[in-house]
């Protein structure tokens, strides 16, 4: 189908979604969150697509939420009459960051240029955020009298623990990509010339990968903080044990013994 917010490409196993609202930093509205909910409806109907790739067009990665949409705007001309951000969170944003995490296929997310508020913490909810250094990333919240949210009061203190957190988070203040990197907010920090051919040859890698193990990979790590060592030892066992009777371990375990490249089927 046609968009007009983002741009979708699909080819040789890959999805590429692209933000495409340029002139307004590809900041979200309501048209915005519902053409990437169509679009991931394409995509993992798609048995073809085994990975994703998020980037954004022109030379931001993404404004956060575009604070003239309609949605969420508040009353200026009546005394007291608020908005309800909550609301915007429950439809829009919260079932988005749940989606991009329990995806069954790696995200990869090339942030080209700024990345504040919300669009900051969409990025980081890729499996592997690749940053050109001159990228940006803000959390702008404190701003306007706000929390981090889509998931950054969460994301924030696990990846870069209370101190930096906190730095982040109450004083709004930009970090760049070399530094989100050395934090280890990031994966890592790129030449921007370099950043396309580094996340297009990432996302073509996995792309050819043993798909159910990446995603299995994906969630075990994802979901570690909730378990003790010893369930977690009893969740790799289960893992193993299924993986082990796919053909893509017969598969790369034919491929490593005979010393040839492994053809992965994915599914």
């Amino acid at each position: 189908m046609g968009y007009e917010t983002i741009i979708l490409d699909v080819a040789d196993g890959a999805a590429r979604l692209t933000l495409n609202r340029p002139d307004r930093l590809n900041s979200f509205n309501v048209d915005m969150h519902r053409e990437i909910q169509s679009a991931l409806d394409e995509i993992e109907n798609d048995a073809s697509v085994r990975a994703l790739l998020i980037t954004g067009a022109g030379r931001g990665f993404c404004a956060g939420q575009d604070l003239s949409d309609r949605a969420v705007a508040p009353d200026t001309e009546n005394a007291g009459d608020g908005v309800d951000l909550g609301e915007s969170l429950e439809e829009r944003y919260n079932p988005l960051i749940r989606r991009l995490t329990k995806l069954p296929m790696p995200v990869v997310c090339a942030v080209n240029g700024v990345a504040a508020g919300a669009g900051a913490n969409i990025a980081l909810a890729a499996d592997i955020v690749i940053a050109a250094k001159s990228a940006k990333f803000i959390q702008s919240f404190a701003n306007i009298g706000l929390v981090p949210d889509s998931g950054g009061s969460w994301v924030l203190p696990r990846l870069v623990g209370q101190a930096r957190a906190l730095g982040l988070a109450l004083t709004g203040e930009p970090i760049l990509a070399e530094t989100a990197a050395a934090w280890g907010l990031i994966w890592k920090a790129v030449d921007d010339d370099q950043l396309g051919a580094e996340a297009d040859a990432l996302v073509a890698k996995f792309a050819s990968a043993p798909t159910r193990g990446l995603a299995e990979i994906k969630q075990a790590i994802r979901t570690a903080g909730s378990r003790t060592l010893d369930k977690q030892l009893d969740l790799e066992r289960d893992l193993q044990r299924l993986l082990g009777r796919t053909e893509d371990y017969k598969e790369g375990v034919d491929a490593f013994l005979n010393k040839r490249k492994p053809v992965f089927k994915g599914r």
